[in-house]
């Protein structure tokens, strides 16, 4: 258990926020700057959820996410705001590749989410007779959407399989460990579903938003950006934040249950050590112990929540000695197309990669490699022996490694990544119709409004101020900020 040696007004508010990922956190951060009494619970005895820092042979390195959205701000916002400001760093290489049909092949450009613009944008990675069928897409009659429909059986009725099975799957892969003909576009691709709702053609919509963006201001600086260190700093960042403002965090700690108060105000919080009264909860776990948590008080949303389904996933992270390799790989990694059955879905050459990594690994090479999607289960089955030598069978193939690596580190993300198919969002809002009915309740994290770390991290601020504006904690967080 964690204690901060900061006394709260005790006339504050009292919030309770259930799971320490980086939503929760975000959560915690924002109600304490409001002036409410924050109290952080965490099962496991690690914050940050799947952002996670870690060495191997003494260099250190991601274990779990390892880049966000920079032109999504929130995430960059948060860690500045924690200190992490002078830390931010952009990729040093940003050239990845697409290892399919036994080559790699660069990565295009001119794409949203790998729908692209023009045939000629795809050029080189598919076959002349996949880039003729995107050229006919213009002949084709406008589709109906319908509020929503998933993206990969719509760009294939538009542009044609190839485009969907060589590029659009392994790009929404690494987001999300799913399958493209079930994820939700209105869910995953907002900005390429609206396009599609009101342009006749798809390749027209697309061309509108990248002529939108190349237009905007936020065309401006890098697309992703890292932490030097790693993005695993961000949550151990937000804590310190928190206890410096007078918040506690309790580690270790799993929430048995959760029932309103007596007279229908405040709630109850079970722990496997003593319980506690919160006037209000903030739930950022995943969909599974939400749904446990709200059995009782509101079995809608709970069953809601048992019906997300979440895809596992497996990291393989290895060291190899510089003069080991016969070259250096080129760029930043690979992308690989579930339709090649190779067993990794992608490859990340982290030395090249960022900056910080290559200067902290020294005379090593590090790279990882992921495993794992939706429906792929029995592949993380495997022991970790087993991991590693498919990762460095299908890296051999790729690129010619013949290395053996120094050291590797297997992290697994059993139920890591929750799925958006069609009708998620529909999903969403009942969800969060049906918790506003309860006093002093709400939702956040992954599930909700994205995988990514903005995402995440904005579910969480969104928690926050609907939390801050109910109106029975409203004149009691302008007291406790006040005093």
């Amino acid at each position: 258990m964690q204690r901060s040696p900061h006394r709260m007004d005790t006339a504050a508010p009292h919030v309770v926020v259930v799971g320490g990922g980086i939503a929760g956190l975000a959560a915690a951060h924002r109600l304490l700057a409001a002036g409410a009494r924050v109290t952080l619970l965490e099962a496991t005895g690690h914050l940050g959820g799947k952002l996670q820092a870690g060495e191997i042979e003494g260099a250190p390195v991601d274990l779990g996410a390892e880049s966000m959205l920079a032109r999504r701000p929130e995430g960059v916002e948060l860690a500045r705001a924690v200190g992490l400001g002078a830390r931010l760093q952009p990729p040093a290489v940003a050239a990845a590749t697409v290892w399919t049909r036994d080559a790699l092949h660069p990565m295009p450009k001119g794409h949203v989410m790998g729908v692209p613009g023009t045939p000629e944008a795809l050029a080189g990675l598919l076959s002349p007779e996949g880039i003729a069928r995107i050229a006919k897409e213009r002949d084709l009659a406008p589709a109906e959407l319908g509020d929503d429909v998933a993206i990969g059986a719509y760009v294939a009725d538009r542009l044609g399989r190839e485009v969907v099975d060589r590029l659009v799957e392994p790009l929404l892969g690494g987001v999300y460990a799913g399958d493209a003909y079930r994820i939700s576009m209105r869910a995953a691709v907002p900005q390429l579903f609206e396009a599609a709702r009101t342009h006749a053609s798809l390749l027209d919509g697309v061309r509108d938003i990248q002529a939108r963006a190349a237009a905007g201001a936020q065309a401006d600086g890098p697309v992703f950006m890292g932490i030097d260190g790693g993005m695993g700093r961000l949550p151990g960042a937000v804590a310190d934040a928190v206890r410096a403002q007078g918040g506690e965090i309790r580690t270790e700690t799993p929430v048995l249950g959760l029932t309103r108060g007596a007279d229908g105000h405040g709630w109850q919080i079970r722990t496997d050590r003593s319980p506690l009264t919160a006037d209000a909860v903030v739930l950022a776990t995943p969909a599974w112990s939400a749904s446990a948590l709200l059995a009782a008080e509101s079995p809608v949303a709970a069953f809601e929540l048992g019906q997300v389904e979440y895809a596992s996933m497996a990291l393989v992270t290895m060291a190899f000695r510089r003069a080991d390799l016969a070259a250096t790989p080129p760029g930043s990694g690979f992308l690989v197309p579930p339709v090649d059955g190779r067993g990794i879905k992608a490859s990340t050459f982290s030395s090249n990669k960022w900056g910080w990594v290559g200067e902290g690994a020294g005379d090593l090479f590090l790279l990882r490699t992921s495993l794992g999607r939706y429906g792929e289960e029995r592949m993380l089955e495997r022991e970790d022996d087993e991991l590693v030598d498919v990762s460095l069978s299908d890296l051999g193939k790729a690129i010619g490694l013949t290395a053996r690596p120094v050291a590797t580190e297997v992290t697994r993300w059993t139920g890591g990544l929750p799925q958006y198919p069609v009708g998620h969002l529909t999903r969403v809002a009942r969800i969060r119709d049906e918790v506003a009915r309860l006093p002093g309740l709400r939702v956040c994290g992954a599930v909700y409004d994205g995988v990514g770390i903005p995402a995440c991290i904005a579910s969480g601020q969104r928690a926050a101020d609907e939390i801050l504006a109910t109106p029975t904690l409203a004149q009691g967080t302008d007291r406790g900020a006040g005093e």
